[in-house]
């Protein structure tokens, strides 16, 4: 008997062996124990999850006979009647696959649905297969709509494809749409350490890890990749050849560079990048190895629980919980950014090595240096005045310039604030403010400060004396009271002088003044010239450049036929522009010649319409202006008018 690959030989055969798809196989099992069978199904997901498998065992449910012969629909088929062992072997004729990726037609679908008609031969259903089936052409779909929707009771539609998204939602509504997931790489793993167990093939863990890995969600992925590996490692799966084979990175070089980006030593990165280039190894499987590691890493640096929780029996899982507690979380963050970006930018450089190594040195670049997250404290001014740190400090030297301390009483008196040309801090060589007796009934002293004058203490002249004659007995006295609470303290406050008359804002008028456009000096000529063009343009006879050649232009002469324009810009005074305005003046009866010169232009018709434009506005805004109701608005509620708001009709 010739040899049948793995993933043929371990194809699940009922609901029971099915792997990593266990929300489908419930809500089809209790279908079918329950009786609530639908019509159509729509089975998607990625390639090798299982779609096809699902179909069969449906089938073969739904046509189970039971060993003995007389069993009924069930979520369990025996494996061992008739219908079961021609529906795995390919022979059951009420069960038809078709593969719409090559039998796409229409013809192909109206052929399948032409059995429809037909009831079932052995099984109780017929049951159609199409796999693919986002394949078919537009047509197709619309052949299969109706029979789709309303299949005979014997009838039942499976529907397989992998981008549901290009299924017409016609058919999505028809159909009741299972989504078979990717599978994860512990259920690969598991799966594939059962399998090898029952074909006594020895694989060393961290082999049937990579191939796990590489699967991408694929059960079928990984058993070819499987029965590939056992053929390279005659018979036996090592680490070492599976990497070799699968020319995948070994994650010794990945947790190398980390450690290394984390210590911040870049001659190591360096090293270990060369390293790679020296054994052939792929850069983007490089980054994409570091992705997965720092996803880890940044898993157990948000719940730390999960490092204490990983599998000693793999070693990778413990090296990637030993870096997320080296690397800072928001570096391990940056890192993963940078290597899915890097991915992309690998295409782009010249040299995939050296552009690996630059996208690893650019954490180093952005890397803070050492010192730098210690926390900053914020130095005090040397000029600012501060309070005595103790009574026997302010015995043992001159009291220094109190801060002003008042209570909420006090701190209600209203502060005026000096000049914006008083210094902030005082001066060393004036004489320091004088200081209040402390008043015996409570009431609290309010100490002049530099900038900061109390009105309270201005109206009523209290009892002071001269630092010199101060009683320095009273120094405790004073201190204590000071750090009673509650207590603020004014600070004085420099403030802005008030702007001059040159930087005053100037008030904006309603509209602009007039352009410069739409000045001009009347002339004789310009009167004439002016109703001629009008007259062209309202006739349509005349646009585009030849419609700006005579807005823009002075008539300056007119002898005869022969008539001389003027214009400012000599990119107006193109040869095809200039004939065709000779010709609208010529068919309108003006002139048969026209010449055209360079210079100063003080009468155009487009200056004429900008001026008169500009007087239409001016009417308008006075007409506003003046409005008895506009008027009380402005007076009562203060209320203006937005500029460039008015538009005359």
């Amino acid at each position: 008997m010739s040899y049948l690959v793995l993933a043929r030989k371990y194809r699940p055969r009922n609901f029971t062996e099915m792997v990593g798809q266990e929300h489908v196989v419930q809500a089809l099992s209790n279908a079918l124990t329950q009786q609530r069978l639908h019509h159509a199904y729509l089975f998607t997901g990625t390639r090798g999850v299982g779609k096809t498998t699902v179909s069969r065992i449906l089938a073969k449910s739904l046509n189970c006979q039971g060993v003995d012969g007389n069993g009924g629909i069930t979520a369990t088929p025996c494996g061992v009647c008739q219908a079961c062992t021609d529906i795995d072997s390919g022979r059951f004729v009420d069960y038809t696959e078709l593969d719409a990726a090559s039998n796409r037609g229409v013809d192909e679908v109206q052929s399948l649905l032409e059995q429809a008609v037909y009831k079932p031969v052995q099984g109780r259903f017929k049951v159609f297969m199409i796999d693919e089936v986002h394949m078919l052409t537009n047509t197709a779909f619309n052949a299969m709509l109706k029979t789709l929707e309303e299949p005979p009771e014997y009838l039942k539609f499976v529907l397989a494809t992998t981008d549901p998204q290009k299924v017409p939602v016609t058919v999505l509504s028809r159909c009741l749409q299972f989504n078979l997931r990717p599978m994860a790489p512990e259920t690969v793993l598991e799966h594939l350490t059962r399998v090898l167990a029952q074909e006594n093939v020895s694989a060393e863990p961290q082999a049937l890890r990579l191939l796990s890995r590489a699967a991408r969600g694929s059960m079928r992925d990984a058993l070819s990749l499987t029965d590939q590996a056992i053929a390279f490692g005659s018979g036996q799966l090592q680490e070492a050849g599976v990497r070799q084979m699968l020319g995948a990175v070994d994650r010794s070089y990945v947790f190398r560079l980390i450690d290394a980006l984390a210590q911040g030593d870049g001659k190591t990165v360096v090293e270990t990048s060369d390293a790679l280039r020296m054994n052939g190894l792929s850069a983007a499987s490089t980054l994409e190895e570091m992705s997965a590691v720092l996803q880890r890493m940044a898993v157990y640096q948000a719940v730390p629980q999960m490092a204490g929780t990983v599998d000693a029996g793999d070693p990778e899982a413990a090296e990637t919980a030993r870096l997320a507690a080296v690397m800072p979380a928001d570096e391990t963050q940056l890192l993963y950014s940078l290597c899915l970006h890097g991915r992309g930018e690998l295409g782009l450089a010249p040299d995939e090595y050296a552009a690996l190594t630059m996208v690893l040195l650019r954490l180093l670049a952005f890397k803070p240096p050492s010192g730098a997250a210690e926390k900053k404290t914020l130095a005090q001014p040397e000029s600012a005045p501060t309070q005595p740190a103790a009574a026997p400090a302010a015995a043992a030297a001159p009291l220094p310039t109190p801060m002003p301390v008042a209570t909420a009483p006090a701190r209600a008196a209203h502060i005026e604030r000096q000049p914006a040309a008083q210094p902030l801090a005082p001066d060393a060589s004036q004489e320091p403010p004088p200081w209040p007796d402390s008043p015996d009934d409570g009431s609290t002293a309010v100490a002049a400060a530099p900038g900061v004058r109390s009105a309270s203490a201005a109206a009523t002249p209290l009892p002071v004396r001269s630092p010199e004659d101060f009683d320095r007995k009273s120094a405790p006295a004073l201190a204590q009271q000071a750090q009673k609470a509650p207590e603020f303290v004014a600070i004085p406050v420099r403030t802005a002088p008030e702007p001059g008359e040159r930087l005053q804002p100037t008030p904006q008028p309603l509209s602009a003044p007039m352009p410069v456009s739409a000045r001009y000096t009347p002339t004789e000529e310009g009167d004439v010239w002016h109703a001629t063009v009008q007259q062209l343009v309202q006739a349509e006879a005349i646009a585009a450049l030849v419609r700006e050649l005579a807005l823009q232009s002075q008539l300056v002469a007119r002898d005869g036929g022969h008539w001389l324009l003027r214009v400012e810009r000599e990119s107006l005074n193109q040869p095809v522009a200039r004939e065709r305005l000779r010709a609208a003046l010529e068919a309108a009866g003006h002139a048969t010649q026209i010449s055209v010169e360079v210079g100063v232009v003080i009468d155009s018709p487009a200056r004429r319409n900008a001026a008169a434009a500009a007087e239409r506005q001016r009417r308008a805004e006075e007409i506003v202006m003046n409005d008895p109701f506009v008027q009380s608005l402005m007076r009562d509620y203060g209320a203006k008018i937005v500029p460039g708001s008015i538009k005359p009709a």
